[in-house]
């Protein structure tokens, strides 16, 4: 008895490996778009374009409502949100796409504005859960033959932000984007010091 009373239960990222996830390369996140485009997984698809344009972390992502996108009956360029871990502001752009793939969404499912843009089908939760977010971006990243073990949803968050960084060596900007407090922060987060360290390397010959 006394066993059964004393067992720790299993961590639920046991098994997997721990530590920063890979952000997704454009031709990934293509392949990944035009699988949910081909078999009209429209729910899946607003997801994931609102996660890339977002860069939120999974938590803020979740929560956001149809009034957060919105702007009366139309999806709006830009969006504004409080940050659950910082208390902090930040900003970001939705794409056209990203508007026409949640416009789709919304109408398809008849979400009112107060609604959560992304319910979950359990009775017991308002929204999608973490967990089950988790699931689903394991799904995209194994769909297109990556290994889920290096992708997560942070991969979602940092996939722009890395991208934007590689195509103007913008920091600040990156800094803004993310709502990130310190320049620091935002050099640990994207990696870039290890990065850029190796793309030096396989540029230059011994």
């Amino acid at each position: 008895m006394d066993e059964f009373r004393h067992r720790v239960p299993s961590p639920w990222n046991k098994g997997k490996l721990v530590g920063q996830k890979r952000p997704l390369k454009l031709k990934e996140i293509w392949a990944i778009r035009v699988r949910l485009q081909v078999f009209s997984r429209t729910r899946e698809l607003a997801l994931f374009d609102l996660g890339i344009d977002s860069k939120l972390r999974a938590c803020d992502l979740l929560k956001l409502k149809v009034r957060d996108v919105c702007h009366g009956e139309r999806v709006a360029a830009r969006a504004i949100v409080v940050q659950q871990k910082t208390s902090r502001p930040v900003q970001f752009e939705i794409t056209e796409s990203t508007r026409a793939a949640l416009a789709d969404w919304i109408r398809l499912s008849s979400l009112a504005s107060d609604d959560f843009l992304f319910p979950s089908r359990i009775r017991s939760s308002p929204h999608l859960s973490t967990r089950q977010y988790a699931r689903i971006v394991d799904t995209w990243v194994e769909e297109i033959g990556l290994d889920s073990a290096a992708y997560g949803t942070h991969s979602i968050r940092r996939t722009k932000s890395s991208l934007i960084y590689r195509r103007t060596k913008n920091l600040r900007a990156v800094q803004l984007l993310l709502g990130h407090t310190k320049l620091e922060s935002t050099v640990r987060y994207l990696g870039i010091e290890v990065e850029d360290a190796l793309e030096l390397a396989e540029q230059t010959e011994a």
